[in-house]
């Protein structure tokens, strides 16, 4: 009986599987030794070792999109975070990483829920809940900016009618204005007056055209919206240091 399980362990212990499941273990914490150094590429090239030796490691996958955000890959972390999906029992982490992606990707509905989750499972988690926040609120601004550009097109429209009306005005008033300084100068001529031709009337300068102040309108638009841009930029930066790490 004792022989026949030495024999069974011995042949679980060279079972293919097992050895390949260490041999993940390995390069994961080769991994994690090179992530801990801040060396994100070869952290990466690890986990993606683990992954060739065992596609569904939790621990390379998650990883794996920690090194590639630390690198500024968002579309490969959001990639390595979206397989989780589907998945049972899934860490706070997972979701609150899940919404860190999306935060960076501007992708405000996702982040919005991934935040959610990551709450329902950890509420005490106050960077989860400042991060949820400002999620919530980006997605407004975004949606309200969506919604006021189809009215901007119109309203664009109906500034040009305007300013074509208000040419079609000038035009007009010029020509009633040429037409009764020919008038004046066939009676000055009449008259016999002394041949002086009377001062034309000079333009006001001050007068600032229709177009013109469409223009000022619109650069001080531009100004507004680069220093809204510069503010989200900030906030995003700040928010890239809070990334959740776990010990697998």
């Amino acid at each position: 009986m004792k022989a026949k399980i030495l024999a069974l362990l011995m042949l679980v212990l060279l079972d293919p599987l097992v050895l390949l499941a260490q041999a993940d273990r390995h390069d994961v914490r080769q991994g994690n030794r090179r992530f801990g150094r801040e060396d994100w590429k070869e952290a990466e090239l690890s986990y993606r070792k683990a992954l060739v030796k065992d596609s569904l490691s939790a621990a390379a996958r998650y990883n794996l999109a920690s090194a590639l955000y630390r690198q500024e890959n968002y579309e490969g972390a959001r990639e390595m975070m979206g397989s989780f999906e589907g998945q049972e029992n899934l860490s706070s982490d997972i979701y609150y990483n899940s919404g860190d992606v999306a935060l960076q990707l501007k992708d405000y509905a996702a982040a919005v829920e991934a935040f959610k989750q990551s709450l329902l499972l950890n509420p005490g988690d106050l960077d989860a809940k400042e991060n949820y926040i400002y999620a919530k609120k980006m997605l407004e601004n975004q949606q309200n900016q969506q919604q006021g550009g189809g009215g901007g097109q119109n309203d664009q429209n109906d500034q040009d009618d305007q300013n074509n009306q208000d040419g079609q005005n000038d035009q007009n008033d010029q020509d009633g204005q040429n037409d009764q300084n020919d008038q004046n100068n066939q009676d000055d001529s009449q008259d016999g007056d002394d041949g002086q031709e009377p001062p034309q009337n000079q333009p006001d300068e001050s007068r600032i055209s229709p177009r013109q102040a469409e223009q000022m309108l619109n650069a001080m638009q531009a100004r507004e919206q680069q220093t809204r841009d510069k503010v989200d930029r900030e906030k995003a930066a700040a928010l890239k240091s809070r990334q959740k790490e776990k010990n697998w």
